[in-house]
């Protein structure tokens, strides 16, 4: 490797011949008497000569001088680059201090808000015990008899009651997960009977609605690994949102499709569909994409929140297909244990 000569080490040093004059090393004018040399170098040949070069073969600075002013020069600029990095190092160091901070108080927020949201709801479910408990009875005939007036307005406050319970029940399992406390008793689910059971559950709303509703389920000797309580309560999420989206005439359908060793759920509509960039969103916790007070479908908007962190806690992932006027397709996939 070669040696690193004093001139050239010039080339490291912007304004040079500043420094001189500034120095007292060289006068102004001898400065521009060497530049104007340089200049007329440069246009006679390919490479531009060094400015300290044409100082020193002037006579107006000598080779030591020289040397020592470029030498001075590039120890300002390391101690200049040093304490810029310094300084640098010292801000980083409070920045991600602050970060640390903020991120420390979120999760405090965090924390707060799970825990705020489950005791109020654990406060709401006992009085609502008590609520249903008594509409039974009364529904029972056994407070008395009832009239056909008074028993339909009975059944609306019981539907009114169980909607109730639910949103509660939503809340609870939410500020669960929350704490990335979702608890799985995964075992073999006969995947027939899951689908048939959860078809039924939703049959009489569909029918309300005047939405067909179909089943096209697995065979009814194959058994998927899962928990059958949480992935029925996502198959009623799904369902329910395809029902409140999906207008009279419509149609729902869910149905199953073997892939590998898996079996893929999908849950079908004709309904309104969801815009490609808001797609994500609807995953979102307590977000509705019509967040207007005129909105026609109710929910808390935690139902695909919950689905979501159900179906990842499962090892899988729930997959969203949608055109908007079009319908939408929800699906994800568990693993067949046995058929």
């Amino acid at each position: 490797m070669k040696n690193t000569s004093p001139l050239s080490l010039e080339l490291l040093v912007p304004k040079m011949g500043d420094y001189l004059v500034e120095k007292g090393l060289i006068t102004h004018e001898q400065l521009t008497l060497a530049l104007q040399e340089q200049e007329r170098l440069r246009n006679r040949q390919e490479k531009s000569p060094l400015l300290g070069k044409i100082l020193v073969q002037k006579g107006f600075i000598t080779q030591e001088n020289l040397d020592r002013a470029i030498a001075e020069q590039i120890l300002q600029y390391q101690n200049a680059l040093q304490e810029a990095n310094q300084k640098l190092e010292q801000r980083v160091k409070e920045r991600t201090a602050e970060l640390e901070k903020a991120l420390e108080q979120l999760h405090s927020l965090n924390e707060l808000k799970s825990n705020l949201v489950a005791n109020i709801s654990h406060e709401l479910r006992t009085p609502l015990t008590h609520l249903t408990g008594y509409l039974d009875l009364l529904l029972a005939g056994d407070l008395g008899p009832l009239n056909s007036q008074q028993r339909a307005a009975l059944e609306v406050i019981q539907r009114s009651s169980e909607r109730l319970a639910q949103l509660i029940e939503d809340l609870i399992l939410f500020s669960v997960s929350e704490k990335n406390q979702i608890y799985l008793n995964i075992r073999p689910v006969n995947a027939f009977e899951l689908l048939s059971s959860v078809y039924q559950r939703n049959s009489h709303k569909a029918i309300e609605r005047q939405v067909q509703f179909h089943l096209d389920p697995p065979d009814n000797a194959l058994m998927i690994a899962a928990d059958q309580e949480k992935v029925s309560w996502v198959l009623m999420q799904l369902i329910d949102n395809a029902i409140k989206f999906t207008p009279p005439l419509g149609t729902i359908s869910l149905s199953t499709e073997r892939d590998e060793g898996f079996l893929k759920i999908q849950v079908s509509d004709t309904g309104i569909g969801i815009p490609a960039n808001r797609i994500e969103q609807i995953f979102e916790p307590f977000v509705q994409l019509d967040g207007s007070s005129t909105r026609k479908a109710g929910g808390t908007g935690l139902g695909l929140a919950l689905a979501r962190r159900i179906i990842e806690a499962h090892g899988s992932v729930i997959h969203v297909h949608s055109e908007e006027n079009k319908g939408s397709t929800f699906s994800f996939a568990l693993r067949i244990v046995s058929a």
